[in-house]
């Protein structure tokens, strides 16, 4: 029988599920959440706030809002069914498992390269002279794997609350220095389009952006690795869920208060990407001091390595039920489903799947660190990365309405409302993602 905090139990066991949720049970949501932000998610907001002052805080608020409808949908396939999320996908036809192989190979490939390097930067910038940021990378890549090889999920869960934590204080910490004016911020809350070229594609990019891509179809594991699976743990599910995006919501608010205040108010630029935010640990020694700055950065450093180290257990999950879901289909069980409580089992972390899986994410994308990525590469990894969000809504829609959820737990208006503009918006994202990219010099 397993214990009711939800730890994980041996696959086939019966779980015994609190009979009202609690905050004690919380664990998979602050993983998603954590995982989910990544630099590039501070500084998207950053620079909304930087560029449009707090007219675009909705639109961060209302990002949150619409991947707690996918996160849900991903964690309420795998309690209701008992089923994975990579099984459902498999009984909707070939395509999907097509498109997941090419996903995880190539995404994998160029993420791994891009987590390291955003590992390394801040490292680098507190430690200038020790050595240089590629090879803070690599040592960033190989401590994620150690770590995520040699711990099972407990121990993950452990860990990454205490660096969401630090990334806690951290962003609340530099909201209250910048002294936000309250009043302009609540008025951010209107739906209100900047009044610039491409106003409303740059307003879809920051709901898009905020928190989240394979990540979210990761939630449904991290809930059964957690011990959760059946329907006796969907409301515990669901305040895991809430408190996920809340967190990542004062996340993304917090940044875009220091863009808003400190950026915008002097008219200050910074780059995109990761070095966007090296530059405001500049910004911030000169306003505030070598400790709010060298602070910032410790934060930099969590945010980015418990991204990397998310993908790296999250995504091996996903890719070792893939490879299950291909073995039995190879010995002629392919009527048997690919459960959870096999996840919750932690057979899954120590397959060899898993960890080939990891190893992929962390040696092949060395050669990015010392070389740069090659172009057509970058070019699939743009694609990819968009069309994934689209595939998720458009599959859980489709999973969610079919006679493969029990009648109980299929969905209703609001969730079938919020998945559709999910998928529309990400659809969105995605064709202008496919339009924008230099195809002329692809071919």
């Amino acid at each position: 029988m397993a214990e009711t905090k939800g730890g994980p139990t041996a696959a086939g066991d019966v779980e015994s599920a609190p009979r009202k949720s609690s905050w004690k049970y919380i664990g998979p949501g602050i993983v998603v959440a954590a995982t989910g932000v990544g630099a590039g998610d501070l500084v998207a907001t950053l620079i909304a706030g930087s560029n449009f002052g707090y007219t675009l805080l909705w639109a961060a608020v209302l990002g949150c809002v619409v991947k707690i409808s996918l996160a849900e949908a991903a964690g309420r396939w795998h309690l209701s069914t008992g089923r994975t999320l990579f099984d459902g996908w498999a009984s909707l036809g070939r395509w999907t498992t097509w498109f997941f192989v090419v996903y995880v190979v190539v995404w994998g490939y160029a993420y791994g390269a891009a987590a390291m390097s955003s590992s390394g930067l801040p490292l680098q910038a507190l430690f200038p002279d020790v050595m240089d940021l590629e090879w803070w990378g690599v040592l960033t890549g190989v401590l994620g794997l150690v770590f995520v090889w040699f711990n099972k999920y407990d121990v993950f869960e452990k860990v990454m609350t205490v660096l969401v934590g630090v990334m806690f204080v951290v962003t609340v910490y530099l909201a209250i220095r910048v002294t936000p004016n309250l009043g302009d911020a609540l008025a951010g809350l209107l739906p209100v389009l900047p009044d610039e070229k491409d106003s409303v594609l740059n307003t879809l990019g920051l709901i898009g952006g905020v928190g989240g891509t394979i990540t979210l179809a990761a939630y449904g594991y991290w809930v059964n690795a957690k011990g959760w699976t059946n329907t006796g743990w969907m409301k515990v599910m669901r305040l895991d869920n809430r408190v996920a995006y809340i967190t990542t919501g004062v996340f993304v608010v917090a940044m875009l208060f220091v863009g808003a205040e400190l950026l915008h108010s002097a008219n200050v630029a910074i780059a995109s990407g990761d070095k966007g935010l090296v530059q405001l640990s500049g910004i911030l020694e000169k306003e505030y001091g070598t400790a709010t700055s060298k602070l910032f950065l410790i934060g930099f450093f969590a945010t980015s390595f418990t991204s990397l180290i998310g993908v790296w257990h999250g995504v091996s999950l996903m890719f070792a039920d893939f490879v299950e879901r291909y073995r039995k289909s190879r010995t002629g069980a392919d009527g048997a489903a690919l459960t959870g409580a096999e996840v919750a089992s932690g057979a899954r972390e120590r397959s060899v799947p898993f960890r080939a899986y990891l190893l992929w994410l962390t040696f092949p994308p060395i050669i990015l660190l010392f070389q740069g990525q090659p172009f057509r590469l970058i070019i699939l990894y743009g694609v990819l990365g968009a069309a994934f969000m689209p595939f998720l809504a458009l599959t859980l829609i489709w999973l969610l309405n079919s006679s493969r959820t029990p009648a109980e737990w299929r969905n209703g208006w609001l969730s079938n409302g919020m998945l559709t503009i999910a998928g529309l918006l990400f659809l969105v994202l995605c064709v202008k993602q496919i339009t924008d990219q230099d195809w002329g010099s692809f071919f």
